[in-house]
């Protein structure tokens, strides 16, 4: 596996970026990795990794990019994700989707892995990405109703049982799903907490859950970006 720190344009400038890829000199489908609120930090860098050893181009944008990058403090991190303009940040993250259609690696379709302020990332960018062809949200807020019908992708929706918030919305974002004709699938991992993915969170990871989810995700990223 190659790893580097890039950059690429987007729409308040340069973005900062981790990129993973496989070994070797093949061309692989695309996969947009989004953080947590605490930003890229070196868990989701290592998640980035993993997709990338899966056979993806992986590639894990930093949101605080406007503010010079992720900081080493968890803490203020989170209160600079607070700061961020909405409209543009999400068009930061459109642009790694251009960025990785362009790379000379690529090759095959682009998806979108987003855990907890990822997840929903990962919800609007289906919404918002007509060339997005599969959205993995990791217990992320849901879309408004009125927008699921411009969603294209595939969707994959990993829930956790005990996260009553964010699960509030499920019924009317399913109701609107299968109004739309989204093809999507739906799981909620019993007795599992919000952010049960993150193992360098011992008060929150759940071994069993993330496992059985990321077994699904590999398998539908595979099924819905290889050409």
């Amino acid at each position: 596996m190659r790893t580097q720190d890039i950059k690429y344009p987007g729409e308040t400038g340069a973005v900062i970026a981790y990129l993973a890829r496989p070994e070797g000199d093949g061309k692989f489908p695309g996969v947009i990795v989004v953080h947590e609120n605490r930003g890229l930090n070196r868990h989701i860098k290592d998640v980035t990794e993993r997709i990338a050893r899966e056979g993806f181009l992986a590639l894990g944008p930093d949101a605080l990019s406007p503010f010079g990058g992720t900081p080493e403090d968890a803490d203020e991190a989170r209160e600079l994700i607070g700061k961020l303009d909405p409209d543009a940040t999400l068009r930061n993250f459109l642009a790694a989707i251009k960025y990785l259609k362009a790379h000379p690696s690529f090759e095959g379709k682009v998806g979108v892995i987003g855990f907890c302020w990822g997840g929903r990332m990962a919800n609007q960018m289906a919404v918002h990405a007509p060339d997005l062809a599969a959205a993995v949200p990791y217990y992320g807020s849901q879309p408004a109703v009125e927008d699921v019908p411009k969603i294209k992708a595939s969707l994959l929706l990993h829930y956790a049982g005990l996260d009553e918030r964010i699960n509030s919305g499920i019924p009317a974002y399913e109701a609107a799903l299968k109004a739309a004709g989204v093809d999507y699938r739906l799981h909620v991992y019993q007795g599992a907490q919000h952010a049960f993915n993150n193992d360098s969170n011992p008060e929150r990871y759940h071994p069993e859950a993330a496992r059985r989810a990321w077994q699904r995700t590999v398998a539908f990223l595979k099924r819905k970006l290889r050409t």
